[in-house]
């Protein structure tokens, strides 16, 4: 099992300290690990010089990256610079923007998760073509995020909006979340039907209110892992319906990607989004060793089921 990390931004000798625990769990279960310089990769978008580290290998291999989120233009430099050192990874380019930009797979967890519309951003922001496009909505309310990521940290701000009919509630959210991202902004805004999940509690920090949320991962299909998404609050004794989600995991075009799942008020569950699994974080309290040891094994099975 090949494992592509981060490398520390001082010591390109180390992996980078947010790494260093999945780098350990990765050598407690017999995989080895090789280190990419992420920001010669992503500024400078120098490819050979962020592979310069990684050794070429005898035969092409499989390998998985665990690092950083990357842009799709960055990750398909990185996906062919690997290439030529002889480790392919395990999603290609279209797979990886597959998952990590949602309106990408949206048509295939459409029937299991908020209703969303979306726009992409040029030189501006055109409030009247938004208000146009959230008539769908009516006056529900929404959540806002680009095509990756949200501002939920700054939840009444940047990401939270009571009515979507209300321009005075949607113009404020929507100018802050572009001041906030600038140039990080992933392709456009993406405006989702805010959902009654069960709640959790409040983030300790920035007061966004928390709910029974879990990160299921699955690999070639099949549901390797899962982990409680935050680590704040007492789930008690929630656990997802993993089964409940395979079937669809089938019809998403990713070798190893995540889906975000969430239990509702009424009791019924929902997919909140998915992700590359790649680039896709495990909470502190999750188990690492669990994690690895989980790939490995699926790996392991492929493997004997080709012999």
């Amino acid at each position: 099992m090949n494992i592509i990390f981060c490398s520390d931004d001082f010591e390109r000798r180390k992996p980078d300290e947010v790494y260093t625990a999945e780098v350990a769990a990765l050598e407690r279960v017999g995989g080895q690990h090789f280190l990419v310089n992420y920001d010669a990769l992503v500024n400078d978008g120098d490819a050979v010089k962020a592979v310069r580290r990684v050794p070429e290998q005898a035969e092409l291999c499989l390998a998985i990256y665990r690092g950083w989120m990357l842009k799709p233009a960055a990750y398909g430099r990185l996906y062919e610079a690997l290439a030529a050192k002889g480790l392919r990874l395990i999603n290609d380019p279209a797979a990886y923007i597959h998952c990590h930009h949602l309106p990408e797979s949206y048509s295939v967890i459409e029937k299991w998760t908020p209703k969303s519309v979306w726009l992409k951003i040029g030189g501006g922001v055109d409030m009247d073509r938004i208000m146009d496009l959230l008539q769908t909505f009516g006056t529900a309310r929404l959540v806002l995020k680009d095509f990756v990521k949200s501002r939920k940290h700054e939840w009444n701000e940047a990401c939270y909006i009571p009515s979507a009919a209300d321009r005075s509630s949607v113009e404020p959210v929507v100018r802050r979340f572009l001041e906030l991202v600038d140039d990080d902004l992933n392709e456009g805004l993406v405006f989702r039907e805010f959902v009654d999940f069960e709640p959790l509690t409040q983030h300790s920090k920035s007061g966004m209110p928390l709910t029974k949320e879990f990160r299921l991962f699955f690999l070639d299909g099949k549901p390797v892992f899962w982990t409680e998404y935050w680590e704040q609050g007492d789930y008690a004794d929630t656990a997802p319906l993993v089964d409940q989600f395979a079937k669809i995991a089938a019809a998403v075009k990713s070798r190893f990607f995540t889906m975000d799942i969430a239990k509702r008020r009424d009791g019924d569950w929902s997919i909140v989004e998915l992700g590359d699994a790649q680039v896709a974080g495990l909470p502190e309290n999750a188990d690492v060793d669990g994690f690895y040891r989980a790939i490995g094994e699926q790996f392991d099975n492929e493997r004997g089921q080709r012999k």
